[in-house]
C-alpha cells in the first residue's frame, strides 16, 4: 500500500528546501568574500615584510581557512533554519574537527618549512644538523598528535563509538593496563624519538658507526633512523636499539678529525727518511688543515714493523681523500727510493737457481 501524501504539503516542503539552498549559497558567497578580503590584507602585510616565514604560513593556511570560513557560515545560517540544521549538524560533527586538524597540520608544516629556511643561512654545519634533527623529530611528533586527536574527535561523533568510549572510561584501570601492554613498543619508540631530539646523541648528517655500519644519518623518525653508507646502501636501525647500545659518532662536535695511515715495513728500514718524505708531502697538500702530523712506530714484530702516519683535515671527506693519497704516495716513494723496506713473501726461484749454479 502506498502512503497517501497530501499534495498541499509539497509547496511548503519545497519552499523550505529552496530557502535552505539559497541561505547556504549566500553563506558560501559571504564566507568566500570575507576570505578574499582577509587574505588580500594579510598578503599586503606579508609583502611589506622581508621575512619568508609569514609568506610560508600564509600560503599554507589559505585552503583550510577558506573551507573553515565556509563551514562557519553554513553553521550560522543553520541556526535559523531547522531543515538545514537537521541535515548540516550531523555532517558538521565530522567536518569541524577535520578542519581544525587540517589547520593545525598546515601550521606545523609551515613552521617546519620556515625553520628550515632559517637554517640555510647558518654557516655552522654542527648547528644546522642539531636544529634540523630537532625540527624533524618534533614536527613528526606534533603531526602524529594532531592526526590522533582529530581522528579521535571524529570517531566520538559516532554514537556507537561514543558509548564504547564511555564504557572504556568506566573501566579505566583495566583499559590502561591493556592499552599500555599492547602499545609498549610504540610508546618506547615515541619516547626514544623525543629523547633523541632533546639529548641529540646523533643528528641528521652525522657520520656514525652503528652495529658495524659506517655512514651518514639520512633520516630520523620516531621508530627508526636511516643510515646511508658510502656505497649508497640504506641501513634501517630501530631508534630503541640506538639508545640501548654503544655507537660511534665521528661528527658530534665538529667535522675535523685525525686519521691514520698504516705502513708495514721490513724491520731493517730506516725511519727518518720516511718521516721526512711524509711530512714534506702532507705539508704541501691542500687538504691538510695544519693540526696533526706525526709518524710513529706503533708495533715491532720479528718480521715487520708498523708505522702509523697521523694526519688531519677539516672534513671527513677531505680526511678520507688525504689518507688515500698519502698512502698511495708513500708506497710509490718506497718502491722507488727504498725498495728494500717493502716486505716480500715470494720465492725468486730463477735467481736462486742462477746463484746456485754460478751463472
Amino acid at each position: 500500500m502506498l502512503k497517501h501524501v497530501d499534495p498541499r504539503t509539497w509547496p511548503i516542503e519545497w519552499v523550505d528546501v529552496s530557502v535552505a539552498m539559497i541561505a547556504v549559497f549566500a553563506a558560501v558567497i559571504v564566507a568566500y568574500i570575507l576570505y578574499r578580503i582577509s587574505f588580500a590584507v594579510l598578503g599586503r602585510l606579508t609583502a611589506a615584510s622581508d621575512s619568508e616565514t609569514d609568506d610560508l604560513v600564509l600560503n599554507s593556511i589559505r585552503r583550510p581557512v577558506k573551507w573553515s570560513l565556509i563551514a562557519i557560515g553554513i553553521t550560522v545560517v543553520a541556526q535559523g533554519n531547522d531543515s538545514l540544521a537537521f541535515v548540516w549538524e550531523p555532517v558538521a560533527q565530522f567536518v569541524r574537527p577535520a578542519l581544525l586538524g587540517w589547520i593545525a597540520y598546515t601550521l606545523v608544516k609551515a613552521a617546519t618549512a620556515a625553520l628550515e629556511v632559517r637554517l640555510e643561512a647558518s654557516e655552522d654545519p654542527v648547528t644546522v644538523r642539531s636544529r634540523r634533527t630537532r625540527i624533524s623529530i618534533l614536527s613528526r611528533t606534533a603531526t602524529f598528535a594532531i592526526v590522533f586527536i582529530t581522528v579521535g574527535l571524529m570517531l566520538f561523533a559516532i554514537p556507537a563509538v561514543q558509548s564504547i568510549g564511555t564504557t572504556l572510561l568506566a573501566s579505566a584501570g583495566l583499559a590502561a593496563l591493556a592499552v599500555g601492554a599492547a602499545a609498549q613498543p610504540a610508546l618506547k619508540s615515541l619516547i626514544g624519538g623525543l629523547q633523541m631530539a632533546l639529548t641529540e646523541p646523533l643528528r641528521i648528517g652525522d657520520l656514525v658507526v652503528i652495529e658495524g655500519h659506517t655512514g651518514r644519518v639520512e633520516e630520523i623518525r620516531m621508530s627508526f633512523l636511516t643510515l646511508r653508507t658510502w656505497d649508497e646502501r640504506a641501513i634501517i636501525v630501530p631508534t630503541a636499539s640506538v639508545l640501548d647500545q654503544t655507537f660511534e659518532n665521528w661528527t658530534r662536535k665538529c667535522e675535523t678529525l685525525t686519521g691514520p695511515v698504516f705502513l708495514h715495513l721490513d724491520p731493517a728500514t730506516q725511519i727518518d727518511p720516511i718521516r721526512t718524505e711524509f711530512e714534506r708531502f702532507v705539508r704541501g697538500h691542500e687538504l691538510w688543515d695544519g693540526r696533526n702530523l706525526a709518524l710513529l712506530m706503533t708495533e715491532a714484530y720479528p718480521e715487520s714493523i708498523e708505522l702509523r702516519l697521523s694526519i688531519s683535515a677539516t672534513t671527513i671527506g677531505d680526511l678520507f681523500a688525504l689518507r688515500c693519497e698519502a698512502r698511495e704516495h708513500m708506497i710509490e716513494w718506497l718502491r722507488k727510493e727504498m725498495p728494500d723496506a717493502l716486505i716480500r713473501h715470494r720465492l725468486e726461484v730463477e735467481n736462486a737457481n742462477q746463484r746456485a749454479t754460478g751463472k
